[in-house]
């Protein structure tokens, strides 16, 4: 029995599908995402898959496909959901055509600050996740994880101070519907592009601005097609982390509790390098050419705050008391 369960496993793996064949037993997992080299989120992967072969002594190995190897988000999260691929991350609103009201994690101007951001996206201890957590498991999903990426901004190639300034642009949007709402908030013409197409709408004109956190602008060149900064900080990015319900189902618990761990570890890591990296990428953005505005540039990011919030409210009225467990979280 215990060779036709080894044999099992291992056509699992050549077809794509890697997980314990019973509890206890070596894994091989697929861990997809779209980041791209240097990016925190990319840091995070790496440094989470050498954490959980060292913490379960290679009883469980993590194998990273970064910069959309594995396809673009919905592939990535179809390939999650269907087993193909083991875990992944994104934001969180990218698992919203399985549990829409999971968006709202990603919702902007909810968050104080980044602990805050850490705390209500907590699987182990936010109400409000592990009610909408409930939900994805019986969708085949579970999010076990998360990553703090810094405050997202938006760049653009002439000075933004307020929503009158993109009114009627073509704004890229990230392909989910919570970016879209955001984006006309921002009084601008929502043009959903894939991160790996970004680079070139830019520089094409298809889209004339783009809202990212500095780790990912200063990444991926944004700045050579790009001449403005807005710090706005209109969204804490918080990417969830998020693998098979089968395949996690397949570990065993002390595999599970010991991953968990490592994800918590690493997410606390990420939010300290955020913080610490936002005022250095701030000046090397500079250095590289782009115009950074503030508020006490003129920057108003109270009306930003107001459009936004108003348009979202608009377009997901079911977000209202999940916000309010959000908020209430210390």
């Amino acid at each position: 029995m215990l060779n036709i369960l080894k044999l099992g496993a291992v056509a699992a793996v050549a077809l794509g599908t890697s997980f314990a064949a019973v509890p206890g037993m070596a894994a091989e997992l697929r861990y997809a995402h779209v980041g791209a080299e240097g990016d925190i989120q990319t840091i995070f992967a790496a440094e989470a898959a050498k954490g959980i072969d060292a913490a379960t002594k290679s009883e469980v190995s993590v194998t990273v496909y970064p910069a959309s190897q594995l396809g673009g988000v919905a592939e990535m999260v179809d390939g999650v959901r269907m087993g193909s691929i083991s875990m992944g991350h994104h934001d969180f609103a990218s698992l919203a055509r399985l549990v829409p009201e999971v968006a709202v994690f990603n919702a902007p101007f909810i968050y104080r600050d980044g602990a805050h951001a850490l705390a209500a996206t907590d699987p182990n201890s936010s109400p409000a996740l592990q009610a909408v957590n409930e939900k994805l498991i019986a969708q085949g999903v579970r999010i076990i994880g998360r990553i703090y990426r810094g405050d997202r901004h938006i760049s653009s190639n002439f000075l933004v101070k307020s929503p009158a300034d993109l009114a009627g642009k073509p704004f890229r949007a990230v392909p989910l519907e919570l970016w879209v709402s955001m984006v006309k908030g921002f009084g601008a013409i929502p043009t959903p592009v894939e991160v790996a197409e970004l680079p070139t709408a830019l520089m094409t004109g298809v889209v004339v601005g783009q809202e990212n956190p500095l780790t990912m602008i200063a990444a991926n060149n944004l700045n050579e097609v790009q001449s403005h900064l807005a710090m706005t900080g209109h969204m804490r990015a918080v990417l969830a982390v998020f693998i098979n319900e089968e395949v996690w189902q397949g570990l065993s618990e002390e595999q599970r509790a010991t991953i968990t761990k490592v994800l918590d570890d690493e997410a606390k890591r990420s939010l300290e390098l955020a913080s610490e990296s936002e005022a250095k990428l701030v000046d090397e953005l500079k250095s590289r050419g782009m115009t950074v505005t503030t508020e006490a540039d003129g920057l108003d990011v109270a009306a930003f705050r107001e459009k936004v919030s108003a348009q979202v409210k608009q377009d997901f009225p079911n977000f209202e008391p999940l916000i309010a467990q959000i908020e209430a979280i210390k």
